[in-house]
């Protein structure tokens, strides 16, 4: 058996958790890779670190004296260091570089990366584990994507003669020879990459929370955890707002079938979530999840005869794309096809997406609607389950809901909502109960 490990911000905050961790991988021989964030908050009011080196980026790059934002920084890991009691080790020369590299050449990235980049060094200290610096075997190419093929190369090769390793996360080396991020959250992927390079048995994501819940806890009071959930069932949701684990995290793992633990630092008896390719286990209600965002807006394009235009959808599309706009969802009839995008992104080129609509298919008539929240509903038992549409519907029917638009998968892995912002909360609600409270 082999664990890669990865802990986060919350998990590392301090002294005192720092001891919970090494407590929980010495609780199992099988963990033998760690990959650690940079510390989080400590408590409420709190800087996390990273948002610290953001700030002393910020200070290099302006001219400014980074002295205080530096010295900030440096006491949060001498009071980790104190606080482990490691009286013979010092993080002055990585300090000193870091200064040094900064004031020579201010790069966001790199400066972000110190965060993950000392707290490995402390945790590798502790643990008494070899450290591997991530930029030595994560690589990303011109574009800022990681080439993942060399990357799990050179992972693989890197710890094949290493038994027990500590891997900073978030950051690798990009094309051109400079650090490079992944976006927040990143060092989920680093973590992920790691175990599918090593085939792991399983790959732990420890953080402040067992697991994943059925709904959002700021709109449901204690939802909820879920057991087990598949990788499909994630991405719907991780897309659609649960933030967990961060959605590229699934990939490198998914391709060698290694299943992800999502476990509580702060409660290590917790079974957690288990993330898995397929299962056989019936989940304990109809649906896996509920997950939503607010901030869409939808294009309604209506024409006659349209489906009787081949290339039509694509030349819709075309308008968006020029423009640099993604689409979200694409709900269609026989003579309407409405595309779903974000409202900020969208408001600013409304009217040269128009035009270009108006160019490329010359529709009847083109309508917005703005202020629009998408609600995903997802479950692989829906499938088996009949009546499950109607039951969401007839629920937001009783919580006076008004539905604005519905898109269902082929799958039917899960059914998007469209509600008014202002309904949002109330429609989790509503669904949430139906489904998990009474079970109607």
């Amino acid at each position: 058996m082999k664990k890669v490990v990865k802990f986060g911000g919350s998990s590392l905050a301090d002294a005192g958790q720092f001891r919970k961790v090494a407590d929980i991988i010495h609780a199992d021989p099988s963990r033998a890779y760690v990959v650690p964030s940079a510390p989080g908050k400590r408590f409420d009011g709190d800087t996390k670190v990273t948002d610290l080196l953001y700030a002393l980026y910020h200070k290099a790059a302006e001219g400014g004296d980074m002295g205080p934002v530096l010295d900030t920084i440096r006491s949060r890991y001498q009071e980790i260091i104190d606080g482990l009691q490691l009286t013979d080790f010092s993080l002055d020369d990585q300090f000193a570089e870091i200064e040094a590299r900064l004031k020579e050449d201010p790069q966001s990235d790199y400066a972000a990366s110190r965060g993950e980049f000392l707290n490995a060094h402390i945790m590798a200290r502790y643990l008494g584990y070899e450290f591997v610096d991530a930029a030595e075997v994560i690589f990303f190419d011109e574009d800022g994507n990681l080439e993942s093929k060399r990357t799990k190369k050179a992972v693989a090769a890197k710890l094949e003669n290493i038994p027990r390793a500590v891997i900073p996360g978030f950051y690798g080396m990009g094309h051109d020879g400079k650090i490079r991020t992944f976006s927040r959250g990143g060092s989920d992927i680093t973590g992920s990459i790691v175990a599918g390079a090593v085939k792991a048995d399983v790959y732990e994501n420890w953080t402040d929370v067992s697991g994943f819940m059925v709904a959002d806890p700021r709109i449901i009071k204690d939802p909820v955890n879920i057991d087990t959930i598949t990788y499909r069932e994630l991405r719907e949701l991780s897309y659609m707002g649960a933030s967990v684990l961060h959605e590229d995290a699934i990939f490198p793992v998914r391709g060698e079938g290694i299943p992800i633990n999502i476990r509580n630092t702060n409660k290590p008896e917790d079974d957690g979530t288990w993330i898995v390719e397929s299962t056989c286990q019936k989940s304990g209600y109809v649906i896996t999840g509920i997950a939503g965002k607010k901030g869409f807006c939808t294009v309604l394009i209506y024409k006659a005869l349209m489906n009787a235009e081949v290339g039509f959808g694509r030349r819709v599309l075309q308008a968006f794309e020029d423009n640099g706009i993604s689409f979200e969802h694409m709900p269609s009839g026989i003579d309407t096809m409405t595309v779903v995008v974000h409202e900020d992104e969208f408001m600013h080129k409304e009217q040269k997406v128009i035009s270009a609509i108006h160019r490329y298919v010359q529709p009847d008539v083109v309508e917005i609607e703005s202020d629009l929240a998408l609600i995903a509903v997802v479950g692989r038992g829906m499938k088996s389950m009949r009546g499950t549409a109607g039951r969401i519907f007839s629920a937001l029917a009783h919580a006076k809901v008004n539905v604005r638009m519905i898109d269902q998968g082929s799958s039917e892995l899960n059914i998007i909502i469209g509600v008014a912002n202002e309904d949002f909360e109330n429609a989790v609600r509503a669904i949430y109960d139906i489904f998990v409270v009474t079970q109607l």
